[in-house]
């Protein structure tokens, strides 16, 4: 089963992916590594610290919304740093985007304080070697794309104050898996929760969490729950990430329980 859905969201990731980006993510599916650092920390998370998915299944999650993210807003002409900087092109900031979601969680590994700085510690080995294949002759690109992977890995906890719009990506894309999907695998492993876990019950009553172009905006959020305790996930811990995130301003943020009227946050 577990197979199945990392599957189906890997076949979802690659079909709106190109050129570089998309050989890079096939690359970053390959490796035997990560594949590693991403079942112990999920292995960590749920069955040692009874926490949410923050595993494969969560990171790829986050990587597909990153690539939603940053495609509607070049669609809208908002520059990523790359570009505003001369760096590089749309193709390498989604390059640095696809890697940091990819590893962004792998800190987990060793524990949930600070989990961030852990990312970067486990994942420095792998940005070099995933780098150096795409970028063996181009050192300025290669230590922009970097950069900007290490700030959004560090980033997304909002323990960092941020100045990229890629690092603004990675902690809105981040905030949007939190719906009751993340909820799953913990479940799969019957595992329990904490009693009174605000988390688990709060996240399970999301149902739905839709990017799409917004009217006023470049990005339209829509949050659908079944109760409301899952105003909770918004609340507490989508929006949050957003007001904290670089690209903001460009976010239109609803959310409503089914048959109700939609609240509007951003």
């Amino acid at each position: 089963m577990q197979i199945e859905i990392l599957r189906n969201i890997e076949d979802d990731i690659l079909s709106i992916l190109k050129s570089k980006p998309l050989a890079v993510v096939k690359t970053l599916f390959a490796d035997a590594e990560i594949a590693a650092l991403q079942d112990y920390s999920n292995i960590v998370s749920v069955d040692r610290l009874l926490y949410n998915d923050h595993g494969a299944y969560h990171m790829r999650r986050v990587l597909k919304n990153a690539i939603i993210i940053a495609n509607l807003l070049h669609d809208k002409g908002v520059l990523l740093n790359i570009e505003k900087e001369n760096a590089g092109d749309f193709d390498d900031g989604l390059v640095a985007l696809c890697v940091a979601a990819f590893i962004h969680d792998i800190g987990m590994c060793v524990s949930r304080d600070d989990h961030e700085k852990h990312s970067v510690t486990l994942g420095a080995p792998i940005i070099e070697r995933i780098l150096s294949t795409y970028y063996c002759d181009d050192v300025r690109k290669k230590v922009a794309v970097k950069s900007l992977i290490l700030e959004a890995i560090l980033g997304h906890m909002r323990s960092l104050k941020i100045s990229s719009v890629e690092a603004g990506i990675i902690l809105v894309a981040d905030g949007c898996d939190c719906e009751k999907g993340r909820a799953r695998i913990p479940h799969d492993r019957d595992s329990v929760g904490k009693n009174g876990d605000i988390h688990m019950y709060s996240s399970e009553a999301v149902e739905s969490i839709e990017i799409s172009e917004g009217k006023e905006r470049s990005i339209k959020i829509n949050v659908v729950m079944s109760a409301s305790v899952g105003f909770f996930q918004v609340e507490e811990v989508l929006l949050p990430k957003i007001n904290s995130s670089t690209i903001k301003d460009h976010i239109e943020l609803y959310a409503s329980q089914i048959g109700k009227i939609p609240k509007k946050y951003l």
